[in-house]
């Protein structure tokens, strides 16, 4: 059933009219008895008594006459209210974050933003970081931010995607303390007794950079994985309850570092075992000619990205 019928159907009951209607709804009169008749056969009943003139609407076709008004009616307030949210989503900004700087880097960064950028409507789409990412190559949000680094960098065409770099991030182990303040457990452990170890789960990007750095560290370090997640901030409440060591980016432990409810697990290890991330803002480039379908940035989208390309350009 298609709501040209309906409309038609409306216009005949309020014209008893064939010909009327047919005019008004400018389609020949063939075509407009044609779609009455195909109106009836989806309603399975007779709408229309053609007995008599003017035209009169069966008692089926006056109980239609009153629901297709009514329908008619809540379509179009329906799609004035979907061109509302399409219109008020012009003014949002959609950023793919993944799930630890969606904790951790980004609530801090857009309150500097609003202060020094000034007000922005933000959507956050918490993602793994794959997903993240596809967000951006499917076209799905208007910046990706993530970490970089460059034992593990995302694959993402130069050609199709700039980048601004918003920061830097350190990663490092932590562990709950002692009575004494001094670490529950601290690296490197011993081959014969390994330290439990809260790891990150298989695939998870951090977990991939947190290996690359112990198999590139001079010392050898004795764990035994214990617990693993996808997400630093599971790692972190594991390891607040004592559960073992965590590999957690600086931004996440701040407060507990403050509170000394986590404390270093490497303090005497040389070079510190540490890693310094990028914390990047990519986005595809509006004039990207490799694009099927180019398209332009949000007007408050585009204005962000200038702010932050002048404000991050490398010193």
């Amino acid at each position: 059933m298609e709501t040209k019928w309906l409309e038609d159907f409306i216009s005949l009951a309020e014209t008893r009219s064939f010909s009327r209607s047919a005019q008004l709804r400018h389609v020949t009169q063939p075509a407009f008895s044609r779609r009455i008749q195909a109106l009836e056969a989806w309603a399975g009943a007779d709408l229309v008594d053609r007995s008599s003139y003017p035209t009169r609407l069966s008692p089926a076709g006056e109980t239609l006459y009153k629901q297709a008004l009514e329908m008619l009616q809540a379509l179009q307030t329906t799609r004035a209210m979907l061109r509302g949210h399409a219109s008020a989503g012009k003014d949002v900004i959609e950023f793919a974050v993944p799930h630890t700087l969606a904790f951790t880097f980004f609530p801090t960064w857009v309150s500097s933003l609003r202060e020094k950028f000034g007000p922005i409507k933000s959507r956050l789409i918490a993602l793994n970081v794959h997903d993240a990412v596809m967000r951006l190559v499917e076209g799905s949000c208007d910046l990706l931010i993530a970490y970089h680094h460059n034992a593990q960098p995302l694959q993402l065409d130069a050609d199709r995607y700039e980048m601004v770099s918003l920061g830097q991030e350190v990663l490092a182990p932590y562990v709950k303390p002692d009575a004494q303040g001094q670490p529950l457990y601290q690296l490197p452990g011993r081959a014969g007794q390994p330290l439990p170890y809260l790891g990150y789960a298989p695939g998870a990007y951090l977990g991939r950079v947190v290996d690359a750095m112990l198999t590139q560290h001079g010392v050898a370090m004795h764990l035994d994985r214990v617990y693993e997640t996808d997400m630093a901030e599971g790692l972190k409440a594991m390891a607040l309850e004592g559960h073992g060591i965590a590999f957690l980016p600086l931004s996440a432990v701040r407060k507990e570092l403050r509170t000394r409810r986590l404390v270093s697990a490497a303090p005497l290890i040389q070079p510190p075992l540490e890693i310094t991330m990028d914390v990047r803002a990519y986005r595809e480039r509006p004039s990207d000619a490799s694009s099927k379908e180019p398209k332009e940035p949000k007007g408050l989208a585009q204005a962000l990205w200038a702010y932050l390309a002048r404000h991050n350009a490398p010193k």
